[in-house]
């Protein structure tokens, strides 16, 4: 049974990092992308960065580009978020999700429907 366990949230004041982490556990599929969503109160949520379980191709939003860096562990099924230089607008529920895919290339879309979710951790940026 394919599971997705985020840790690492936390407050912060700007400025400041944080590193997310993810346990993903019971996947089967050759191929598959793993990414990291973000949701604020009252807006929509966000693809914050994609990889591929292939490490060939990443994407980020623009608006963390240069700050967040997505990464993974293959050997311990764990998926990564370093956040640098944080900044209030940061501040949201952070999930990390997966999905089964027929070409890791595809992973750079974050408009991409996913299918597995973990039950998502805080992230709260104070100025």
């Amino acid at each position: 049974q394919e599971q997705l366990a985020e840790s690492g949230g936390g407050s912060v004041q700007a400025g400041g990092s944080l590193r997310l982490g993810c346990t993903v556990s019971g996947f089967t599929y050759n191929t598959y992308c793993v990414g990291w969503f973000r949701q604020a109160p009252g807006k929509e949520r966000e693809g914050v960065a994609s990889i591929s379980r292939d490490g060939r191709y990443s994407t980020y939003v623009d608006s963390v580009k240069g700050r967040f860096t997505i990464s993974q562990d293959n050997d311990k099924d764990m998926l990564f978020l370093q956040m640098n230089s944080l900044k209030p607008e940061d501040t949201a529920l952070y999930y990390c999700a997966a999905r089964p895919i027929v070409s890791s290339r595809f992973c750079t879309d974050l408009q991409l429907q996913y299918k597995f979710w973990g039950q998502g951790t805080q992230v709260t940026v104070s100025s």
